[in-house]
């Protein structure tokens, strides 16, 4: 059975987040993701701030990455966040973005490296082990949490082969940022071969999808539009390729931007919409996720701009969407 989660950017106040994600919790969705980067709210603060205030969604960074803090920092702020929810943590973490790491002079180097040995330190720290590392990025010396212990599930965000061979091979789950079941087919494959061809029958496969619902199919699309014109912009010319998005459309676009999102927004097209978003009516939106489901998908990640309407559309998943994907309705 396909579960739900939903992300948020950390861009609002905690209290505002906290009614989101508390109303994502009572519509059945069961993952919340906060977006973790530096120009925003902090979303360790967040994800704290909302564990007391939610019951049952699962709460993690939608995600933080390696580079910006120690893997010791990040054990201990995963660790309070499961604490305070009494075991509600995952741990989103993925090798982030090379525009956020320009503006801080951090370089972007063997992100797999820095990946494998942050996981691996993490998951050992809040375990409750004592950890002696002797890494090639990391040297820690007997560091040792003082408190929490706890199994918390490790999400690895991930696009590139790389990362998902080594997401297959260390993690419990994948975050894919990808809302079509094309790229799903090439995702599996390479989450298989870092479990050596082990099934992933325990394993999480998560689409992080761009969405948008509405009772009105027309303004889920209008919402989405300026989403899906950045995912366009920045996607690898593999991925556009796979999508047989014309050289011509991608150019237009990638021009547009000069004269303002709205512009960019208006040059997306209906193939751009149907491959890099899950977009429209709750039956619409039902049929492709029943796709992902058959192409191996096990969590539908609620992303960007979840609907014209947050609220509104958070009703539709929980009223419409989910109910179909409950045991005995798909």
């Amino acid at each position: 059975m396909i579960r739900f989660g939903i992300e948020f950017l950390a861009a609002e106040t905690a209290e505002r987040l906290a009614g989101m994600i508390r109303l994502s919790e009572k519509s059945g969705i069961d993952y919340a993701w906060i977006t973790d980067h530096y120009n925003n709210r902090d979303s360790f603060s967040l994800l704290t701030y909302i564990a007391a205030k939610t019951d049952r969604i699962m709460l993690g960074p939608g995600v933080t990455n390696p580079y910006t803090r120690h893997p010791a920092q990040l054990a201990s702020a995963i660790a309070t966040v499961n604490e305070i929810s009494g075991g509600r943590a995952v741990f989103g973490i993925g090798p982030g973005d090379r525009v956020t790491f320009d503006a801080l002079d951090i370089a972007w180097e063997r992100p797999l490296r820095w990946m494998r040995e942050t996981v691996e330190i993490v998951r050992q720290l809040t375990h409750g082990q004592m950890v002696r590392s002797k890494g090639e990025l990391f040297k820690l010396r007997g560091a040792k949490l003082s408190f929490g212990k706890g199994d918390i599930p490790v999400y690895i965000g991930a696009q590139g082969p790389g990362m998902l061979r080594l997401a297959g091979e260390v993690a419990d789950g994948a975050l894919v940022n990808a809302s079509h079941p094309r790229d799903f087919e090439t995702a599996l494959e390479l989450l298989r071969e870092g479990r050596s061809g082990h099934s992933l029958d325990n394993f999480d496969v998560g689409a992080y999808t761009s969405f948008s619902v509405s009772s009105d199919s027309e303004e889920a699309e209008r919402a989405a539009r300026p989403v899906v014109a950045f995912i366009v912009a920045g996607s690898p010319k593999s991925v556009l390729e796979r999508h047989k998005i014309p050289d011509a459309d991608l150019k237009a676009l990638t021009r547009a931007f000069g004269h303002g999102i709205r512009e960019a927004a208006r040059l997306v097209t209906p193939e751009m919409i149907s491959s890099f978003s899950i977009c429209g009516t709750s039956e619409e939106c039902i049929n492709r996720i029943s796709e992902l489901e058959k192409a191996g998908v096990t969590q539908v990640v609620i992303g960007s701009p979840i609907g014209p309407d947050r609220r509104e559309a958070i009703r539709l998943v929980g009223e419409e969407i989910i109910p179909h994907f409950q045991e005995g309705n798909s």
